[in-house]
């Protein structure tokens, strides 16, 4: 191999392997156009000269930024490093699967109340957006709308309704929602609390809670709307909520709460009143978080595969990318059955 001076480039490659500029292109870029032998013996003389690709250049010039962005919601909290256990799993998996279709994931915290969408709109800084996060969807569809008129290409995990703008994944709430308060039911409790929220200013838990609306009917109990207190997914709020039931003195044997986190914070509070999980109260929550399985007594919950969800959310903003046909997804969830729950009476 003659001694090249300056930095190598795609060209000198191709002089040494005998075949054009596009060609080498097409092969470093793993292209199946490109036979394996043509291949293998370009990419071999492209690490003896140590070149690397330019792929802030190839990307120019193919009008794609290879960037994926992840916003990732939550409502204003006053620990700003907080972050739902729940999306850190998804995280993971995303972060595999872009790397595998040769993204780049490019991470973004965000608030409900921030005008969150026009920086990417503007920039151009991502081909496509991944919306993550439970929060106050009061004024999310107008936005959502505007993404769709602009042509943005992207997809959000959450609650799937219909006629809602773009593409959705998310779990079958209501199944889950239901599925809780009939493992509690069939363990012989009949005064199930709520907690979360029933409004559908959050349609991931407002979900939920027709899950177990219908749960009760099917067992010829009506809701207790004494039983039901508003709380979103933070230790500080799901306190409150869970003082605030056991002042307003109603019985009550069970919790149904729409999150990990809002069943943790729960226990605690029973706790330190002096009531015992599960045998005065028996608690189910949802997600299975890491921490579920490592509560005292460990918490019965309804898993959601936060894995297959992050996956399932790149192949589906590739797909959109790609302008092949793609549909909005409901996963199911499963029953997963710990100490939390207790024996039926």
């Amino acid at each position: 191999m003659g001694k090249l001076t300056g930095k190598p480039t795609s060209f000198d490659i191709a002089q040494l392997a005998g075949v054009s500029q596009p060609t080498v292109s097409r092969a470093l870029r793993g292209s199946s156009t490109v036979n394996l032998a043509t291949r293998q013996r370009i990419e071999a003389i492209a690490r003896q000269l140590n070149y690397t690709v330019d792929r802030s250049a190839s990307n120019l010039r193919n009008g794609t930024t290879k960037t994926i962005a992840l916003l990732l919601f939550r409502d204003p909290t006053p620990d700003e490093t907080v972050v739902n256990p729940f999306f850190l799993g998804m995280l993971g998996a995303m972060m595999a699967a872009c790397a595998s279709h040769g993204y780049d994931l490019l991470v973004s915290f965000q608030q409900f109340s921030s005008d969150w969408h026009t920086d990417y709109e503007d920039s151009h800084r991502a081909d496509g957006l991944i919306l993550l996060g439970y929060g106050d969807y009061a004024d999310y569809r107008a936005r959502l709308e505007a993404l769709v008129a602009q042509g943005t290409h992207f997809v959000r995990w959450g609650s799937v309704q219909p006629g809602q703008p773009g593409l959705t994944i998310g779990c079958d709430n209501i199944a889950g929602g239901a599925a809780a308060a009939r493992h509690l039911l069939d363990r012989g409790r009949r005064r199930i609390a709520f907690l979360g929220s029933a409004t559908d200013h959050y349609p991931e838990f407002h979900d939920r809670y027709r899950g177990y609306v219908a749960a009760l009917g099917e067992h010829g109990l009506a809701a207790d709307p004494k039983l039901q207190v508003e709380t979103i997914s933070t230790e500080e709020d799901a306190t409150q909520a869970t003082r605030e039931l056991l002042h307003r003195r109603v019985p009550f044997d069970a919790i149904v709460a729409a999150s990990d986190l809002i069943a943790l914070a729960a226990m605690r509070v029973l706790a330190g009143a002096g009531i015992n999980v599960p045998y005065d109260v028996a608690i189910v929550g949802f997600d299975d978080i890491p921490a579920a399985s490592l509560a005292n007594p460990p918490l019965t919950t309804i898993a959601q595969d936060s894995g297959l969800a992050g996956r399932r959310l790149v192949e589906m903003l590739l797909a959109r990318i790609g302008d092949r046909p793609v549909e909005s997804t409901v996963l199911p969830t499963q029953l997963v059955i710990r100490r939390s729950s207790g024996e039926g009476r």
